[in-house]
Protein backbone atom coordinates (compact mmCIF):
# COMPACT_ATOMS: atom_id res chain seq x y z
CA UNK A 1 0.00 0.00 0.00
CA UNK A 2 2.81 2.41 0.86
CA UNK A 3 4.64 1.52 -2.37
CA UNK A 4 1.54 2.10 -4.39
CA UNK A 5 0.99 5.47 -2.76
CA UNK A 6 4.61 6.48 -3.34
CA UNK A 7 4.38 5.44 -6.99
CA UNK A 8 1.28 7.57 -7.46
CA UNK A 9 2.99 10.58 -5.89
CA UNK A 10 6.09 10.06 -8.04
CA UNK A 11 3.99 9.72 -11.21
CA UNK A 12 2.09 12.89 -10.38
CA UNK A 13 5.34 14.75 -9.79
CA UNK A 14 6.79 13.55 -13.07
CA UNK A 15 3.63 14.57 -14.92
CA UNK A 16 3.73 18.01 -13.35
CA UNK A 17 7.38 18.40 -14.33
CA UNK A 18 6.76 17.34 -17.94
CA UNK A 19 6.24 20.18 -20.42
CA UNK A 20 2.65 20.48 -21.65
CA UNK A 21 2.05 19.81 -25.32
CA UNK A 22 1.16 23.21 -26.73
CA UNK A 23 -0.82 23.58 -29.92
CA UNK A 24 1.08 23.47 -33.21
CA UNK A 25 0.31 26.86 -34.80
CA UNK A 26 -0.23 27.28 -38.55
CA UNK A 27 -1.48 30.84 -39.25
CA UNK A 28 -3.77 31.20 -42.25
CA UNK A 29 -3.31 34.45 -44.19
CA UNK A 30 -6.75 34.35 -45.77
CA UNK A 31 -8.83 36.65 -47.91
CA UNK A 32 -12.52 36.10 -47.54
CA UNK A 33 -13.35 39.67 -48.62
CA UNK A 34 -12.67 41.83 -51.65
CA UNK A 35 -12.27 41.17 -55.36
CA UNK A 36 -10.49 37.87 -54.79
CA UNK A 37 -12.82 36.40 -52.17
CA UNK A 38 -14.35 33.87 -54.57
CA UNK A 39 -10.93 32.26 -54.82
CA UNK A 40 -9.76 32.90 -51.26
CA UNK A 41 -12.77 31.49 -49.40
CA UNK A 42 -12.61 27.88 -50.65
CA UNK A 43 -8.84 27.72 -50.09
CA UNK A 44 -9.18 28.97 -46.52
CA UNK A 45 -11.99 26.46 -45.91
CA UNK A 46 -10.01 23.52 -47.28
CA UNK A 47 -6.89 24.51 -45.37
CA UNK A 48 -8.70 24.84 -42.03
CA UNK A 49 -10.90 21.76 -42.53
CA UNK A 50 -7.94 19.44 -43.13
CA UNK A 51 -6.31 20.48 -39.86
CA UNK A 52 -9.67 20.04 -38.11
CA UNK A 53 -9.94 16.55 -39.60
CA UNK A 54 -6.50 15.63 -38.29
CA UNK A 55 -7.41 16.97 -34.83
CA UNK A 56 -10.80 15.25 -34.65
CA UNK A 57 -9.99 11.92 -36.30
CA UNK A 58 -6.34 11.45 -35.33
CA UNK A 59 -6.06 13.44 -32.12
CA UNK A 60 -3.71 15.92 -33.76
CA UNK A 61 -0.32 15.54 -35.40
CA UNK A 62 1.70 13.01 -33.46
CA UNK A 63 -0.75 13.52 -30.60
CA UNK A 64 -0.46 17.33 -30.61
CA UNK A 65 -3.43 19.44 -31.71
CA UNK A 66 -3.00 21.92 -34.54
CA UNK A 67 -4.38 25.45 -34.37
CA UNK A 68 -5.03 27.60 -37.44
CA UNK A 69 -5.57 31.27 -36.51
CA UNK A 70 -6.92 33.20 -39.50
CA UNK A 71 -5.88 36.73 -40.38
CA UNK A 72 -7.71 38.55 -43.18
CA UNK A 73 -5.39 40.13 -45.76
CA UNK A 74 -7.89 41.05 -48.46
CA UNK A 75 -5.06 39.98 -50.84
CA UNK A 76 -3.37 43.24 -49.85
CA UNK A 77 0.41 43.08 -49.44
CA UNK A 78 0.60 45.60 -46.60
CA UNK A 79 -2.14 43.81 -44.67
CA UNK A 80 -0.43 40.50 -45.32
CA UNK A 81 2.77 41.75 -43.71
CA UNK A 82 0.75 43.07 -40.75
CA UNK A 83 -0.89 39.64 -40.39
CA UNK A 84 2.51 37.99 -40.33
CA UNK A 85 3.79 40.30 -37.61
CA UNK A 86 0.66 39.88 -35.49
CA UNK A 87 0.55 36.07 -35.68
CA UNK A 88 4.17 34.92 -35.68
CA UNK A 89 4.27 34.91 -31.86
CA UNK A 90 1.05 32.89 -31.42
CA UNK A 91 1.42 30.09 -28.85
CA UNK A 92 4.99 28.84 -28.80
CA UNK A 93 5.51 30.50 -32.18
CA UNK A 94 4.16 30.00 -35.70
CA UNK A 95 5.55 26.96 -37.50
CA UNK A 96 4.71 27.78 -41.11
CA UNK A 97 3.30 30.52 -43.33
CA UNK A 98 1.35 30.11 -46.56
CA UNK A 99 0.91 33.72 -47.78
CA UNK A 100 -1.40 32.84 -50.71
CA UNK A 101 -0.14 35.92 -52.57
CA UNK A 102 2.98 36.48 -54.64
CA UNK A 103 3.19 40.11 -53.49
CA UNK A 104 3.01 39.12 -49.82
CA UNK A 105 5.49 36.30 -50.45
CA UNK A 106 8.09 38.68 -51.86
CA UNK A 107 7.77 40.93 -48.81
CA UNK A 108 7.96 38.04 -46.34
CA UNK A 109 11.02 36.27 -47.79
CA UNK A 110 13.54 38.44 -45.90
CA UNK A 111 11.34 38.48 -42.77
CA UNK A 112 10.90 34.72 -42.44
CA UNK A 113 14.59 34.24 -43.21
CA UNK A 114 15.56 36.62 -40.42
CA UNK A 115 12.98 35.21 -37.98
CA UNK A 116 13.71 31.57 -38.77
CA UNK A 117 10.15 30.59 -39.74
CA UNK A 118 9.59 28.47 -42.85
CA UNK A 119 7.29 29.68 -45.63
CA UNK A 120 5.58 27.59 -48.28
CA UNK A 121 4.40 29.35 -51.44
CA UNK A 122 2.84 26.35 -53.16
CA UNK A 123 2.71 26.98 -56.89
CA UNK A 124 3.26 30.74 -56.57
CA UNK A 125 5.70 33.33 -55.21
CA UNK A 126 9.33 33.79 -56.21
CA UNK A 127 10.21 30.91 -58.53
CA UNK A 128 13.95 31.11 -57.89
CA UNK A 129 13.22 30.29 -54.23
CA UNK A 130 13.29 26.71 -55.51
CA UNK A 131 17.05 27.03 -54.95
CA UNK A 132 17.35 25.84 -51.36
CA UNK A 133 21.02 26.76 -51.24
CA UNK A 134 20.04 30.44 -51.24
CA UNK A 135 16.48 30.38 -49.88
CA UNK A 136 16.92 28.22 -46.79
CA UNK A 137 13.54 29.08 -45.25
CA UNK A 138 11.37 29.24 -48.39
CA UNK A 139 9.74 26.31 -50.20
CA UNK A 140 7.72 26.30 -53.45
CA UNK A 141 7.05 22.58 -54.01
CA UNK A 142 5.59 20.81 -55.89
CA UNK A 143 5.70 23.34 -58.73
CA UNK A 144 6.00 27.02 -59.65
CA UNK A 145 5.02 29.63 -62.23
CA UNK A 146 8.00 29.08 -64.51
CA UNK A 147 7.29 25.37 -64.58
CA UNK A 148 3.65 26.13 -65.33
CA UNK A 149 4.60 28.33 -68.28
CA UNK A 150 6.87 25.61 -69.61
CA UNK A 151 4.24 22.87 -69.22
CA UNK A 152 1.73 25.05 -71.12
CA UNK A 153 4.19 25.55 -73.98
CA UNK A 154 4.97 21.82 -73.98
CA UNK A 155 1.25 21.14 -74.31
CA UNK A 156 0.98 23.57 -77.23
CA UNK A 157 4.00 21.91 -78.86
CA UNK A 158 2.33 18.52 -78.50
CA UNK A 159 -0.88 19.86 -80.05
CA UNK A 160 1.11 21.10 -83.06
CA UNK A 161 3.30 18.12 -83.79
CA UNK A 162 6.30 19.57 -81.98
CA UNK A 163 6.64 22.69 -84.16
CA UNK A 164 5.25 26.09 -83.13
CA UNK A 165 7.69 28.29 -85.06
CA UNK A 166 5.82 31.29 -86.43
CA UNK A 167 2.94 30.91 -84.00
CA UNK A 168 1.79 33.87 -81.92
CA UNK A 169 1.17 33.28 -78.23
CA UNK A 170 -0.30 36.07 -76.11
CA UNK A 171 0.14 36.34 -72.34
CA UNK A 172 -2.84 38.03 -70.72
CA UNK A 173 -1.75 38.78 -67.17
CA UNK A 174 -2.53 40.45 -63.86
CA UNK A 175 -0.29 43.53 -63.82
CA UNK A 176 1.48 42.62 -60.57
CA UNK A 177 4.43 40.55 -59.35
CA UNK A 178 2.21 37.49 -59.74
CA UNK A 179 1.25 38.14 -63.34
CA UNK A 180 4.74 39.20 -64.43
CA UNK A 181 6.40 36.10 -62.99
CA UNK A 182 6.23 33.90 -66.16
CA UNK A 183 7.36 36.57 -68.64
CA UNK A 184 11.09 35.81 -68.53
CA UNK A 185 10.48 32.09 -69.00
CA UNK A 186 8.13 32.64 -71.93
CA UNK A 187 10.66 34.97 -73.56
CA UNK A 188 13.32 32.25 -73.38
CA UNK A 189 10.91 29.61 -74.63
CA UNK A 190 9.94 31.91 -77.52
CA UNK A 191 13.61 32.09 -78.54
CA UNK A 192 13.95 28.32 -78.33
CA UNK A 193 10.80 27.42 -80.24
CA UNK A 194 10.45 30.37 -82.60
CA UNK A 195 7.06 31.71 -81.56
CA UNK A 196 6.25 35.38 -81.03
CA UNK A 197 5.09 36.57 -77.62
CA UNK A 198 2.54 39.33 -77.09
CA UNK A 199 2.24 40.80 -73.59
CA UNK A 200 -1.15 42.10 -72.46
CA UNK A 201 -1.20 43.42 -68.87
CA UNK A 202 -4.46 44.05 -67.01
CA UNK A 203 -4.54 46.31 -63.97
CA UNK A 204 -6.11 45.05 -60.73
CA UNK A 205 -8.77 44.13 -59.92
CA UNK A 206 -9.21 43.30 -63.60
CA UNK A 207 -12.80 44.20 -64.36
CA UNK A 208 -11.84 46.43 -67.29
CA UNK A 209 -10.35 44.37 -70.15
CA UNK A 210 -12.05 45.74 -73.28
CA UNK A 211 -8.90 47.10 -74.92
CA UNK A 212 -6.96 43.86 -74.39
CA UNK A 213 -9.70 41.74 -75.92
CA UNK A 214 -10.09 44.15 -78.83
CA UNK A 215 -6.39 43.59 -79.53
CA UNK A 216 -6.85 39.82 -79.27
CA UNK A 217 -9.83 40.02 -81.62
CA UNK A 218 -7.81 42.10 -84.09
CA UNK A 219 -4.54 40.11 -83.98
CA UNK A 220 -6.09 36.68 -83.33
CA UNK A 221 -3.13 35.02 -81.57
CA UNK A 222 -2.92 31.26 -82.00
CA UNK A 223 -3.02 30.75 -78.22
CA UNK A 224 -3.73 32.91 -75.18
CA UNK A 225 -2.01 32.04 -71.92
CA UNK A 226 -3.73 33.58 -68.92
CA UNK A 227 -2.31 34.62 -65.54
CA UNK A 228 -5.44 35.98 -63.87
CA UNK A 229 -6.93 35.96 -60.39
CA UNK A 230 -10.29 36.58 -58.77
CA UNK A 231 -12.92 38.56 -60.63
CA UNK A 232 -10.42 39.14 -63.45
CA UNK A 233 -10.82 35.48 -64.44
CA UNK A 234 -14.59 35.66 -64.80
CA UNK A 235 -14.35 38.81 -66.91
CA UNK A 236 -11.65 37.39 -69.20
CA UNK A 237 -13.50 34.14 -69.88
CA UNK A 238 -16.72 36.04 -70.63
CA UNK A 239 -14.83 38.43 -72.95
CA UNK A 240 -13.25 35.46 -74.76
CA UNK A 241 -16.71 33.97 -75.24
CA UNK A 242 -18.03 37.32 -76.49
CA UNK A 243 -15.47 37.53 -79.31
CA UNK A 244 -15.79 33.79 -80.01
CA UNK A 245 -12.15 33.11 -79.27
CA UNK A 246 -11.61 29.31 -79.45
CA UNK A 247 -11.73 28.19 -75.82
CA UNK A 248 -9.56 25.14 -76.49
CA UNK A 249 -6.71 27.58 -77.25
CA UNK A 250 -7.26 29.66 -74.10
CA UNK A 251 -5.12 28.22 -71.28
CA UNK A 252 -4.98 29.62 -67.75
CA UNK A 253 -2.48 29.04 -64.98
CA UNK A 254 -3.83 27.02 -62.02
CA UNK A 255 -4.99 30.21 -60.30
CA UNK A 256 -7.24 30.86 -63.31
CA UNK A 257 -8.91 27.48 -63.41
CA UNK A 258 -11.56 27.10 -60.71
CA UNK A 259 -15.35 26.87 -60.75
CA UNK A 260 -16.03 30.55 -59.92
CA UNK A 261 -13.94 31.50 -62.97
CA UNK A 262 -16.01 29.60 -65.53
CA UNK A 263 -19.55 29.16 -64.20
CA UNK A 264 -20.60 32.82 -64.75
CA UNK A 265 -19.92 32.50 -68.51
CA UNK A 266 -22.29 29.54 -68.81
CA UNK A 267 -22.00 27.58 -72.05
CA UNK A 268 -19.51 30.15 -73.35
CA UNK A 269 -16.80 28.75 -71.05
CA UNK A 270 -17.09 25.22 -72.43
CA UNK A 271 -13.68 23.84 -73.46
CA UNK A 272 -11.63 26.40 -71.55
CA UNK A 273 -8.38 24.89 -70.24
CA UNK A 274 -6.14 25.51 -67.26
CA UNK A 275 -3.04 24.04 -65.68
CA UNK A 276 -3.36 21.79 -62.64
CA UNK A 277 -0.99 20.15 -60.15
CA UNK A 278 -3.51 18.15 -58.10
CA UNK A 279 -6.76 16.29 -58.64
CA UNK A 280 -10.25 17.64 -59.28
CA UNK A 281 -13.53 16.59 -57.69
CA UNK A 282 -14.22 14.68 -54.47
CA UNK A 283 -13.77 11.07 -55.57
CA UNK A 284 -11.24 10.22 -52.85
CA UNK A 285 -11.80 8.56 -49.44
CA UNK A 286 -10.42 11.62 -47.63
CA UNK A 287 -13.57 13.55 -48.50
CA UNK A 288 -15.78 10.99 -46.77
CA UNK A 289 -13.74 11.61 -43.62
CA UNK A 290 -14.02 15.38 -44.07
CA UNK A 291 -17.81 15.09 -44.18
CA UNK A 292 -17.97 12.71 -41.23
CA UNK A 293 -15.53 14.33 -38.81
CA UNK A 294 -15.75 17.97 -39.87
CA UNK A 295 -18.88 18.98 -41.79
CA UNK A 296 -21.44 16.68 -40.13
CA UNK A 297 -19.88 17.45 -36.74
CA UNK A 298 -20.52 21.17 -37.27
CA UNK A 299 -16.81 22.02 -37.26
CA UNK A 300 -16.36 23.13 -40.90
CA UNK A 301 -14.71 26.47 -41.58
CA UNK A 302 -17.41 27.29 -44.12
CA UNK A 303 -20.80 25.96 -45.15
CA UNK A 304 -19.33 22.70 -46.45
CA UNK A 305 -20.51 23.43 -49.99
CA UNK A 306 -17.04 23.93 -51.48
CA UNK A 307 -15.79 20.39 -50.89
CA UNK A 308 -14.24 18.96 -54.06
CA UNK A 309 -13.96 22.33 -55.76
CA UNK A 310 -10.59 23.39 -57.16
CA UNK A 311 -10.06 26.07 -54.51
CA UNK A 312 -11.05 23.80 -51.63
CA UNK A 313 -8.84 20.98 -52.89
CA UNK A 314 -5.94 23.40 -53.18
CA UNK A 315 -6.30 24.43 -49.55
CA UNK A 316 -6.66 20.82 -48.45
CA UNK A 317 -3.56 19.83 -50.45
CA UNK A 318 -1.50 22.64 -48.91
CA UNK A 319 -2.60 21.58 -45.42
CA UNK A 320 -1.86 17.92 -46.13
CA UNK A 321 1.70 18.80 -47.19
CA UNK A 322 2.11 20.89 -44.03
CA UNK A 323 0.91 18.03 -41.83
CA UNK A 324 3.18 15.50 -43.55
CA UNK A 325 6.15 17.86 -43.17
CA UNK A 326 5.27 18.21 -39.47
CA UNK A 327 5.24 14.44 -39.05
CA UNK A 328 8.63 14.28 -40.79
CA UNK A 329 9.96 17.00 -38.45
CA UNK A 330 8.70 15.10 -35.40
CA UNK A 331 10.38 11.92 -36.60
CA UNK A 332 13.68 13.66 -37.33
CA UNK A 333 13.81 15.56 -34.04
CA UNK A 334 12.21 13.01 -31.74
CA UNK A 335 10.06 15.88 -30.43
CA UNK A 336 6.29 16.29 -30.58
CA UNK A 337 6.41 20.00 -29.71
CA UNK A 338 8.55 20.95 -32.70
CA UNK A 339 10.06 24.38 -33.23
CA UNK A 340 10.01 26.41 -36.45
CA UNK A 341 13.60 25.33 -37.12
CA UNK A 342 12.58 21.67 -36.77
CA UNK A 343 9.63 22.34 -39.08
CA UNK A 344 12.03 23.69 -41.70
CA UNK A 345 14.09 20.51 -41.47
CA UNK A 346 10.93 18.44 -41.89
CA UNK A 347 9.92 20.38 -44.98
CA UNK A 348 13.36 19.91 -46.48
CA UNK A 349 13.20 16.13 -45.89
CA UNK A 350 9.60 15.73 -47.05
CA UNK A 351 8.89 12.88 -49.44
CA UNK A 352 5.45 12.29 -50.92
CA UNK A 353 5.12 8.74 -52.21
CA UNK A 354 2.17 6.99 -53.78
CA UNK A 355 2.07 4.69 -50.75
CA UNK A 356 1.74 7.72 -48.48
CA UNK A 357 -0.98 9.30 -50.64
CA UNK A 358 -2.93 6.03 -50.63
CA UNK A 359 -2.70 5.77 -46.84
CA UNK A 360 -4.04 9.32 -46.57
CA UNK A 361 -7.04 8.53 -48.78
CA UNK A 362 -5.59 10.57 -51.65
CA UNK A 363 -4.24 7.94 -54.05
CA UNK A 364 -3.23 9.60 -57.32
CA UNK A 365 -4.33 13.04 -56.10
CA UNK A 366 -1.03 14.61 -57.14
CA UNK A 367 2.42 13.65 -58.38
CA UNK A 368 4.97 12.06 -56.08
CA UNK A 369 8.06 14.10 -55.20
CA UNK A 370 10.98 14.48 -52.83
CA UNK A 371 12.29 17.76 -51.41
CA UNK A 372 16.04 18.19 -50.90
CA UNK A 373 18.48 20.75 -49.52
CA UNK A 374 19.21 22.06 -53.02
CA UNK A 375 15.72 21.68 -54.48
CA UNK A 376 12.92 23.34 -52.51
CA UNK A 377 10.70 23.45 -55.58
CA UNK A 378 9.88 19.85 -56.32
CA UNK A 379 9.69 18.41 -59.84
CA UNK A 380 7.48 21.14 -61.33
CA UNK A 381 5.06 18.64 -62.85
CA UNK A 382 1.82 19.94 -64.28
CA UNK A 383 -1.21 18.73 -66.23
CA UNK A 384 -3.97 20.31 -68.32
CA UNK A 385 -7.57 20.30 -67.11
CA UNK A 386 -10.60 21.28 -69.21
CA UNK A 387 -14.01 22.64 -68.27
CA UNK A 388 -17.18 20.83 -69.35
CA UNK A 389 -19.98 23.39 -69.11
CA UNK A 390 -22.75 20.78 -69.46
CA UNK A 391 -21.43 18.53 -66.70
CA UNK A 392 -20.18 21.52 -64.66
CA UNK A 393 -16.91 19.68 -63.99
CA UNK A 394 -13.19 19.95 -64.58
CA UNK A 395 -11.43 16.93 -66.06
CA UNK A 396 -7.67 16.41 -66.26
CA UNK A 397 -7.00 15.57 -69.92
CA UNK A 398 -3.23 14.95 -69.90
CA UNK A 399 -0.63 13.18 -67.84
CA UNK A 400 1.47 15.16 -65.36
CA UNK A 401 4.47 16.24 -67.43
CA UNK A 402 7.86 17.69 -66.62
CA UNK A 403 8.81 21.27 -67.48
CA UNK A 404 11.80 22.11 -69.69
CA UNK A 405 14.51 22.29 -67.03
CA UNK A 406 17.15 23.03 -69.69
CA UNK A 407 15.48 26.45 -69.93
CA UNK A 408 14.29 26.81 -66.33
CA UNK A 409 17.35 25.77 -64.33
CA UNK A 410 19.68 28.47 -65.73
CA UNK A 411 17.00 31.08 -64.98
CA UNK A 412 16.61 29.79 -61.41
CA UNK A 413 20.38 29.76 -60.91
CA UNK A 414 20.81 33.27 -62.35
CA UNK A 415 17.97 34.87 -60.39
CA UNK A 416 18.83 33.22 -57.08
CA UNK A 417 22.51 34.13 -57.48
CA UNK A 418 21.53 37.77 -58.06
CA UNK A 419 19.32 37.70 -54.95
CA UNK A 420 22.15 36.20 -52.89
CA UNK A 421 24.58 38.89 -54.09
CA UNK A 422 22.12 41.72 -53.38
CA UNK A 423 21.39 40.46 -49.87
CA UNK A 424 24.82 39.31 -48.80
CA UNK A 425 23.81 35.65 -48.63
CA UNK A 426 26.48 32.94 -48.79
CA UNK A 427 24.77 29.98 -50.49
CA UNK A 428 24.75 26.79 -48.43
CA UNK A 429 26.64 23.71 -49.49
CA UNK A 430 24.24 20.84 -50.03
CA UNK A 431 26.88 18.17 -50.67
Amino acid sequence: MKLSRLSAITAAALLAASPALADLVFPSLSYRTGAYAASGIPFADGYADYFTLVNERDGGIGGVKARVPECETGYNTEKGVECYESTKGEGDGALLYQPLSTGITYQLIPKVSADGIPMHSMGYGRTSAANGKVFEWVFTYPTNYWAGASVAVKYILNENGGDISGKNIALLYHNSAYGKEPIRTLEELAKKHGFSLTLLPIDAPGQEQKSQWLQIRRERPDYVLFWGWGVMNQVAIQEAANIRYPMENFIGIWWSGAEPDVIPAGAGADGYKALAFFGTGDDWPIFDDIRKYVVDAGKAAGAGDNIGSVGYNRGLYAAMLAVEATKTAQELSGEKNITAAMMRDGMEALEITEEKLTALGLAGFGPTFKVTCANHGGPGLGAIQQWDADAQTWSIITDFVEPDMDVLQPLIDEDSAAYAAENGIEPRSCD
